[in-house]
This record gives structure tokens, sequence and C-alpha cells, in this order.
């Protein structure tokens, strides 16, 4: 029976269907464990197709793939090297499994498949995996794990079916995507496990972008009093060993290298950077190009896309018309000259008359309206799209949640790109955003320290600047206010009469409702976002775009 071993944390970054590419990570991660002494490495849930590989799963040539890089693994370890619990895709006897490979001695020991499938919000693991049956633990290298698939943890019947067949510490490989407070939430139910059953645990988390989510990793060890022996850092791929000992009372996870946890603003601004660079990097995009209009917004976008792909790799467009003030003009030129970042300037005046001319026509007789405000937008994005195709940037779009809710959008303008890295974001939030990177900068960020946006960028009443005197919030209302009843809209689906109750106007909630819910055509045609918070719009938010119902 063996008294002490060290368990490897692969807190890794795969790339969903990279599956050659996945397999050097894994080894590599393998590698490095190996110098430390470990004698275990414990990867994330699917990290050989990546996760989540949505329909991709379903190709029986991808299927093959993935078997074919666990074998090849197995067969690493007749080196004697460390054993490997790695996440996979498995099919046995026709059924395809979200499954975790035991590999040791040249072969696959034993496979377990996950349980409990999730069908909520972004996952719907019911449409492509069948559940496994409740497992039981795992000999490997004289200890008993309890393996424990993501969703695995947050229920009490498969830590109980492992504790009762003799395991001696639950291990869950995770992929568990970031929003905010979600580490309180996993560590809660992992203390909730640890005292149903007495066991430690060990929790791996995959880090990285992935289409609209991010991955923080953040991954954890704990001993069966609810103390945090390990705490791995978010945002960033890493390896940590935790040495478990046997003692009298059962095994223990000794403390190991613990990071302190980063605060709420820091980790929705690390999550949106790691998010869009990913994008951009697993897409193979030479960089980005976005509007900079000397708003809040585009400042913000700017910041991020400089933080993670560095300013050389960031291009910006400064695109006015006779409605933009020479104040938005200064202030993109300062911000652009704070981040370092080149940034042109392209009037879309000859655009916008063009069109007026092409419509006079038709226009006749007609009042000028929100017509000839969303032709300018569409004359922006059309430049941007221009310069994307004729540089190879990707455009990225501006535009917020709380616009996104309200539909204070243009389709096929200031909506227009490849990716929304504010699209989950509330107004309120950005501005608390800017101010946190006007003062801090995020670990491993690329983009300068101090300042990077002028205060009169956050300061100044937001404005779309397409009539004379317009602002955001005489459209909307104050943002305060519209972001709260969006809250309590979109991520609480509470009823007027409970917003009401609150002690907001029941005018002001029904109007915000029904702006809300007018816009849905819109929001299904938005690029993708980085997901942050408990319910975003797109796979976690799905309404139908024809409804009747006005509640």
């Amino acid at each position: 029976m063996t008294q002490a071993l060290g368990l490897s944390l692969a807190q890794v970054n795969p790339i969903v269907g990279d599956v050659s590419g996945n397999l050097e990570r894994i080894r590599a991660a393998r590698a490095q464990s190996a110098a430390t002494g470990a004698e275990i490495v414990l990867y994330p849930e699917l990290v050989i197709s990546g996760y989540p590989p949505e329909d991709l799963v379903l190709k029986p040539a991808f299927q093959i793939a993935c078997r074919s890089a666990i074998e090849s693994l197995a067969a690493d370890t007749a080196d004697g090297g460390p054993a490997m619990i790695v996440g996979t895709p498995w099919v046995d006897e026709g059924k395809l499994y979200n499954a975790a490979c035991v590999l040791d001695a040249g072969r696959v020991q034993t496979v377990r498949y996950k349980h409990h499938l999730p069908n909520y919000g972004v996952f719907d693991e019911k449409r492509v995996f069948v559940p496994g049956p409740l497992p039981g633990p795992v000999a490997l290298r004289g200890m008993r794990f309890g393996l424990m698939i993501c969703e695995d943890m947050w229920f009490p019947d498969v830590a109980e079916c492992l504790v009762e067949s003799g395991a001696e510490i639950l291990v869950v490989p995770n992929g568990s995507p970031f929003e905010t407070d979600k580490t309180d939430q996993r560590q809660r139910l992992a203390i909730e496990r640890m005292s149903e059953t007495g066991l430690p645990l060990v929790y791996v988390n995959q880090v990285g972008g992935q289409d609209e989510l991010v991955f923080d990793g953040a991954s954890f060890a704990m001993n069966a009093d609810g103390i945090v022996t390990a705490q791995m850092a978010a945002f960033a791929e890493a390896i940590a060993v935790v040495n478990i000992r046997r003692s009298n009372s059962g095994l223990v996870v000794e403390n190991g290298q613990t990071v302190p946890p980063i605060g709420p603003l820091a980790a929705i601004y690390s999550a949106l950077c790691l998010g869009l660079r990913d994008y951009v990097e697993k897409n193979r995009f030479k960089g980005v190009i976005l509007g900079l209009s000397g708003g809040i917004d585009s400042a913000l976008t700017a910041a991020l896309a400089v933080d993670g792909l560095g300013a050389d790799r960031v291009r910006a467009v400064m695109m006015p018309s006779r409605f933009t003030s020479r104040e938005s003009l200064d202030d993109a030129a300062a911000c652009a000259k704070l981040l370092g970042i080149r940034l042109d300037e392209i009037s879309i005046e000859p655009a916008v008359a063009a069109f007026s001319e092409m419509l006079a026509a038709q226009f006749s007789g007609l009042k000028p309206d929100i017509t000839e405000e969303n032709i300018q937008s569409r004359c922006r994005g059309l430049t941007l799209m221009a310069l994307s195709n004729k540089l190879g940037f990707m455009v990225v779009s501006t535009g917020n949640k709380s616009e996104m809710s309200a539909g204070y959008a243009t389709l096929y303008g200031d909506m227009c790109g490849g990716f929304a890295v504010l699209k989950d974001v509330w107004k309120t939030t950005v501005f608390d955003l800017c101010r946190w990177r006007n003062a801090e900068r995020p670990a491993g960020g690329l983009g300068p320290v101090g300042a990077v946006m002028p205060e009169r960028v956050i300061s100044k009443p937001p404005t779309a600047e397409l009539r004379e005197g317009q602002t955001d919030e005489a459209s909307l209302g104050p943002y305060s206010q519209l972001d709260a009843i969006l809250k309590e809209l979109v991520e609480s689906e509470r009823t007027v009469d409970e917003i009401v109750a609150k002690g907001f106007a029941e005018a002001d909630v029904k109007r915000i409702w029904r702006m809300l819910d007018l816009s849905e055509y819109k929001r299904r045609q938005a690029p993708p976002g980085v997901k942050i918070t408990s319910r975003a719009f797109g796979r976690e938010r799905r309404y139908p775009i024809t409804n009747g119902f006005r509640g």
C-alpha cells in the first residue's frame, strides 16, 4: 500500500478538434510533471477532444482519432514515468460516453464514464453522450481514486457510491466555464461532497477560450476538513504537484502552492482578454481591427485587445461624420496614443452623401428619422469589413450587453464583426472595468502600465453621435436603472410585478421589457462574444423571434 505520491494537476489549454495538438500538450505536461517527480498526472475533462466538442464529437472519424490518441498515450506510459488520467470521448458497444481513461504500464488500465450529463445553460451533453453508470473507484499506484467528471461533483450520489465502494480520495477533471462568483460555487460544492464522504478532493479545470466560453482554470485541492491546500492561478496554463500522504485517518493532501485569488473586476477583465486572445489565435487571425469612436466601449475594447494580443496586432479606425465632435476626435487619438496602436481616420461623409443621393427618389417627401442614423452606422461597418478583408484583421465589435438587450445597436452597422468581446458586459460594468484598467494592469497583459484611456472617455455622457445632441441615456434612461431592470428580466426571469415590487416604476419596467423582446431578431444575428454572467445571450438564452407573448 503506497504511503505517499505526487499527483500533478495539468491545467492546460486544449483546442477543440485539434487532437494531434492536444496530444502534444498532454505529453508536454507529462514530461514537465515527470521532472518534478510526480507519479500521476490528472488532466481536464475531454482534454483530447477539447471541450465542448458539440456535434463534432458525433463524427465517427473524430471518435476514431480520439481513441487512437488515447492508445498512443497509453503506450507512452510503458516508459515507467507518470500514469495519466485523461478525459476523452469514448465509444463502447456503440455508445458514446464522456470518459476518463486511466493509462499506466503501457495500456488503458480502465475507463470511467460521466454519470450526470448537464443539459442546461450552455450545456447540451445529453444531445451527444450517453450517461454512464455510477462509478467505482480506480486502483492506481497503490491508492484508490474516486473519479467524478465535472457535473458528477454537483450531486451527492456519485461521491456516495465511490466512498461506499472504497475510494480514498475524490479527483474531479473539469471543463467548467468562467462566470462571476463561480470559484466560490465550485469550492462550496466540493466541501459538500467532502463533508458527506470524509474524503479529500482534488479538482483540475481546463483554461482558455472556446468560442463564447472562457475556462478559468483555478484548479485546487482540499482536505476533508475543507481547508484549501493548493490553489492554482486563474486564466493561465500551469502545472502543480500536490503530495498525497497516507495517515492513520486516511489520505491527506499536503500543503502545496497557493496562488491568492484575484478580485472580481480583475477576473472579468482577464476572462474577456483571454476569450478574445484565444478566439483570434485559435482561428489564426493576424490581429484585430475596430472602430475607435472616442467613447467608452471602444476604448475598453481596444485596451482588451492590446492586453491580449499586443499593440502591433491591433488597428483602430476613427470614422467621423458631421455629427462627430472635436472632443470625440481628440479622445480617440489620446486613447490610441496611450495604448500605442495605429489609428487611421476615414470620414464616412462621402459614403453617407452617396447613399443620400442614391435613395433620394425613394425617400422623397419623407422626414429624416432613424433610417439616416442607421445608414451612418452601416457605412462604418462596411468600412471596417472592407479593411478586414483587405488586411486579414478580424473586426471586433464594441457593443455591450445593455445595448444588445435593448436593441440599441444597428444590424450590419456597429453590430458587424467576427467577435463581440463586450457582448455579456453590462454598461455599468464597462465603467467599472475602465476605472480598474486605468489603475491596474492584468497579469500577463501586454498593454502599458498605467492609464490606457483618458478620464474624459469614462466621465462624459455616452453617445452614438448619429444626430445632433444625441445621448444614450436620453434614449434608454439612466444606465443604472436600465441595467438593474434588465438583470431582473434576463438573468432572473422576474415578472413585471416582481420587479415593480423592488421599487421600479411599472412604466419603466414595461418599456424595457418591450425593448428586450422586440430585439431578439438582432441578437440572433450578432457575433459571438465572451460569456461572463450567469445568463448570456446566445446558447444560454434562446427565445423565439416570432413571439406573441406580451406578459
